[in-house]
């Protein structure tokens, strides 16, 4: 078996008549990017008249919050008016968002090596030739829908000449079918960029520690709890809608339309639906999902006398599929320099790594157009029938599903894109691909899905762990099911969720937010009683005993509650963190959670020396081992940048709940910064909202730092008090809601 290192990488004429390897750059092209004409120059007479006329039939509402109220004639009109206000509040974000899905982000930031591999892997799945052909071949709705796209952000380009793209300065209808699913994290994430690189760059490249699953970070996912109108005070179904993603990651807004658009809630910067939210009806919320729909096959190839290459299925021997890709990098002096790259795949999917002799082949969901269209037709479902009947299109592949609507019905569902394969076959791991009992054999049907519709228990929950728990003993069992329907396992956040939801049955709105906001913390129950007793059983004379009998009295009186004012909870964080970088190694090894290695085969020493560690480096940082939490933990926001600067010296907020990782249904992921010593936060809670579901909704949300991307705008940080305290504010959502709420009202361009 040849590497395409060790054939010679494929040399090609590449613009102007400059050589360019199959691994590597082609050609310097000074100037902009490709479509990135001037602004100018990419509108017409035409087009601003239809986008005027288009415009006529939208109004823009911001309320006293600044979030956007649009209303328009169509739905065509009212996604118009969507992401034009989208642009309005942070047109950055929208247009690195697709940067990403198109596979050009070394166009803008090709400094960065990374960005390059970025795009390669991007363009592997997505061809922009192929996208192009499925929008032609999309329902006349759905193309109207993207066409309005399309003209609501080429519209505020052109109303907005200050502004200036870094690429994109024309967007065209069939983009949004690049980025057709809302969740923090795709499934094309899970191919690892070093290994990428490696391949197709033809040197050997070491997986990073992000990439082994070794670093503290905040868990990726959200919360999402369903309650049954038996269980409520006031008769109705309620909702908890919590996505822990990074900050800023989606806008705020309502979208209505004389069509029967009425949707409020969290939507993805340039993405024309809401993701995670609710309509007078119906609501749902996402949690990323732990379950195994992305697969890795290892391909044995053979190559022929005349270089050809095969791949073994069966007793056969397939032609290996080769294609080119071609990127542009942006230069340190602003010009383009052109790669090319020889790709390759067989029918499991694109080659993305080797190892141990094998080509690595990816699997996953590639059906833009069915997620678009179940994206955007579930914000106008009335009810859970017509929920599922969305779900049909099954091309959701990331992310469960809390649901509950006014006629008082709740469900929690795995994801539809579910492939039906051979449960012998540990699918945790690169499988064998000549074997053709490993194939994916469909997908499995919407009932043959573990779910809990209408549980008994009266209510449903998700928190990124298995679906196992997920309704009590009305939660579907694992001994029904293949075990690839999970790989998360639990974790610290569902005994939690458990322990809130059980803990009453008359649950109101400000009762279930208080739940969202329980300081109650899982893992530090479980994990401190070992600590205490590793310290009372040393030796008097131990040089331990006397140094942290202090922090040990902290800890054992203390009550595992965060609080902005708790110094047991900065002492518990910093020891946590410290015993998890001793365990996190061993206890991949041993194929378990870091919380169960922790509390189960922790040794005495590691927890011992773990206490002393992170007394010490209180002391160092902040000159005692006894710092308020509040102290340490922080929310700043300094300017409208996607990656910020953090510094002690600005302004910044106390936030009292922790990590997701300690249990916390309320998350703040945080940690210190290059010349930092407080921690700040970047992801977590984002926006959280809870809704009754009674004759007439009512609703209650809140938005991390505000609403606006400007900082200059009175937006830009006032809802940050209410997001560290858990004091959401009334959703203004019916037209009554806004009497005496108005700010401003526009239409677009004016």
């Amino acid at each position: 078996m040849n590497h395409p290192q060790n054939e010679g990488l494929t040399r090609r004429r590449v613009l102007g008549g400059a050589a360019g390897l199959a691994a590597g750059a082609a050609a310097v092209v000074v100037g902009a990017p490709p479509g990135a004409a001037s602004a100018t120059s990419t509108r017409t007479v035409p087009d601003l008249v239809r986008w005027r006329g288009q415009a006529a039939n939208v109004t823009i509402t911001r309320d006293d919050w600044g979030i956007p109220h649009v209303v328009g004639r169509t739905d065509a009109d009212a996604v118009f008016g969507m992401i034009y206000s989208q642009a309005e509040d942070d047109f950055n974000r929208i247009e690195r968002n697709y940067l990403i899905s198109l596979g050009r982000l070394a166009e803008a930031e090709g400094e960065a090596e990374s960005a390059i591999w970025q795009d390669l892997r991007q363009r592997l799945f997505i061809d922009p030739e192929a996208l192009k052909r499925d929008y032609a071949k999309c329902p006349a709705w759905l193309r109207k829908l993207m066409r309005a796209w399309a003209d609501g952000l080429n519209y505020y380009l052109a109303t907005h000449p200050e502004v200036r793209p870094r690429v994109l300065r024309r967007f065209e209808p069939w983009m949004p079918l690049s980025f057709s699913e809302g969740s923090i994290g795709g499934d094309i994430e899970r191919v690892p960029l070093t290994q990428l690189e490696a391949f197709y760059g033809g040197r050997q490249v070491e997986m990073t520690d992000e990439e082994l699953g070794l670093l503290f970070g905040e868990p990726k996912g959200s919360n999402g709890f369903a309650i049954a109108p038996r269980h409520t005070k006031n008769g109705h179904a309620l909702l908890l809608i919590n996505p822990h993603t990074s900050f800023f990651f989606r806008s705020e807004q309502h979208v209505t339309s004389g069509e029967g658009l009425n949707v409020y809630g969290a939507a993805t910067w340039g993405q024309f639906f809401v993701y995670q939210g609710f309509n007078a009806h119906a609501g749902w919320m996402h949690t990323s999902s732990g379950v195994d729909n992305v697969d890795e096959f290892a391909e044995t190839i053979v190559t022929g006398p005349d270089g050809s290459r095969f791949y073994r299925y069966g007793d056969a021997l397939r032609p290996v599929t080769t294609k080119t890709i071609t990127l542009a990098q942006r230069t340190a002096d602003g010009g383009l320099v052109r790669r090319g790259f020889t790709t390759f795949a067989t029918h499991h999917g694109p080659i993305v790594r080797e190892a141990d002799g094998r080509w690595i082949a990816f699997a996953l969901m590639n059906k833009p157009v069915e997620a678009l269209q179940q994206s955007f037709l579930r914000t106008k479902v009335r009810d859970y029938a017509g929920f599922l009947n969305v779900a049909a299109f099954k091309a959701n592949s990331s992310n469960n599903t809390l649901f509950a609507d006014s006629k008082g019905e709740i469900a929690f569902l795995v994801p539809q894109f579910m492939p039906v394969r051979d449960d012998r076959f540990d699918y945790r791991r690169p499988v064998d691909g000549s074997d053709p009992a490993t194939n994916w054999r469909g997908l499995h049907s919407l009932a043959g899905l573990p779910q809990a519709v209408n549980p008994k228990n009266g209510w449903a929950f998700n928190t990124n762990n298995w679906p196992w728990t997920a309704a009590g003993a009305d939660s579907p069992k694992a001994a029904d099911h293949p075990r690839y329907f999970d790989q998360a396992g639990e974790n610290p956040r569902g005994p939690q969720a458990i322990r809130v939801l059980t803990a009453r049955r008359d649950f109101t709105p400000q009762t279930l937010i208080a739940a969202a906001f329980d300081p109650y913390l899982t893992a530090f129950a479980r994990l401190l009683p070992g600590l205490v007793a590793a310290w009372d059983e040393l030796p008097e004379d131990d040089r331990l005993k006397a140094r942290l009998s202090g922090p040990i009295g902290l800890l054992r009186g203390w009550d595992h509650r965060w609080g902005a004012n708790s110094a047991p909870t900065s002492l518990a964080v910093f020891w946590g963190e410290a015993l998890w970088a001793r365990s996190v190694q061993p206890a991949r090894d041993a194929g378990m959670s870091v919380w169960d290695y922790m509390a189960e085969r922790a040794t005495d020493a590691q927890r011992l020396e773990s206490l002393r560690e992170a007394a010490d480096r209180l002391t160092q940082d902040f000159g005692s081992w006894q710092v308020p939490w509040g102290e340490i933990n922080r929310f700043q926001r300094n300017d409208g940048k996607i990656v910020q600067e953090f510094d002690d010296a600005k302004p910044s907020t106390p936030v009292p709940f922790t990590s997701a990782q300690w249990g916390s249904l309320a998350s703040f992921g945080a940690r210190r910064y290059p010349g930092t010593k407080r921690y700040y936060g970047t992801s977590g809670n984002s926006f959280v909202a809870v809704v009754e579901f009674g004759p007439k909704l009512r609703a209650w949300a809140v938005t991390a730092g505000g609403a606006s991307g400007h900082p200059g705008s009175p937006h830009f940080n006032d809802q940050v008090e209410r997001y560290a305290s858990g004091n959401l504010r009334p959703v203004y959502f019916h037209p009554e809601d806004l009497k005496g709420h108005v700010e401003r009202s526009y239409r677009p361009g004016r």
